[in-house]
């Protein structure tokens, strides 16, 4: 729904005479008309999309695009306001919490700003900006996104997100994030678990990491290998270490294997010394290449 505000000066214009303070007036009003996008009361709908690697809920805004709230595993909520008319707002976009036309005398508050974002096909938001958007829509106000340039111009523009029907809506989004894994892919695809200087036996902090990887593998059918590489630094004999990198390696694999990964996912590999991350120049550096790394592989 797009419709057009009026807003008058509060103050008198003084030092004028009647007809051209009324005059003035009124071209100040037809200045501050704002273009306002919105869902009706009555066709304002929300969407959920959930799994445990991410819970989108959305709203479609008629002529503009659609409001997205995003959390993803491991990471802060998310929003975008995605729309092919998005760049037309200009730089300074500033976002409010608005309250519903009937709540007369309630003020509204202003939850941040957006630079400069007049290339940008969506106006993206910071998680958290985003968080006091969802307080916001669950105590009844409405998010709104106010630039003073439509288009190039001097005339305002609007964008609000409705509030109406959000509370069951939020409730499942709640349940929802209640629900995600700790981590997500790109976070877990990569691990690297550190050993002291000749020992092959797994932390508690290790074993924890590793329920971490086994947890997330039992829920992404994408995942199909697992490789996991022993390796060494290059204090003692070559054939003992790499017979100690073995040694981590298969605990490793072990510890998925028990952990509920089904073994025939898991390659397991040592190198010994041969292929430290950093020169073994001093302590420090031997610690971060007495390693065993775990890649997990998804199908193409």
């Amino acid at each position: 729904m797009v419709t057009s505000e009026m807003v008058t000066g509060q103050r008198p214009l003084r030092g004028l005479g009647r007809g051209m303070a009324a005059a003035a007036l009124m071209l100040l009003s037809v200045a501050a008309a704002a273009v306002t996008f919105q869902a009706p009361l009555d066709a304002t709908d929300w969407q959920l999309e959930s799994s445990r690697f991410s819970c989108r809920l959305t709203q479609s805004i008629p002529d503009f695009g659609t409001a997205v709230f995003e959390h993803n595993a491991g990471e802060e909520v998310q929003f975008v306001l995605r729309s092919a008319r998005a760049s037309l707002m200009g730089k300074q976009t500033r976002i409010t919490s608005e309250p519903p036309s009937w709540w007369a005398g309630r003020a509204p508050r202003q939850i941040g700003m957006i630079e400069d974002q007049s290339r940008d096909t969506d106006l993206r938001v910071r998680s958290l900006m985003a968080r006091d958007m969802l307080a916001s829509l669950s105590s009844g106000y409405l998010p709104t996104f106010t630039n003073g340039q439509w288009m190039g111009t001097t005339e305002p523009v609007k964008v609000a997100i409705s509030a109406a029907n959000f509370g069951a809506a939020y409730e499942s989004y709640v349940d929802c994030v209640a629900s995600l894994l700790p981590v997500n892919y790109r976070q877990i695809a990569r691990s690297a678990v550190l050993f002291p200087s000749g020992q092959w036996r797994l932390s508690d902090a290790t074993k924890k990491r590793l329920d971490t990887v086994a947890l997330y593998v039992k829920n992404d059918p994408s995942i199909t290998t697992i490789y996991v590489d022993g390796h060494s630094d290059n204090v003692g004999r070559r054939l003992s270490n790499r017979d100690l990198s073995r040694q981590r390696a298969e605990a490793v694999s072990q510890y998925l294997a028990q952990a509920g990964v089904g073994e025939e996912m898991i390659t397991t590999r040592y190198h010994g010394e041969r292929y430290p991350v950093v020169d073994n120049r001093g302590q420090e550096n031997r610690a971060r290449n007495r390693r065993v790394t775990v890649r997990l592989e998804r199908e193409q």
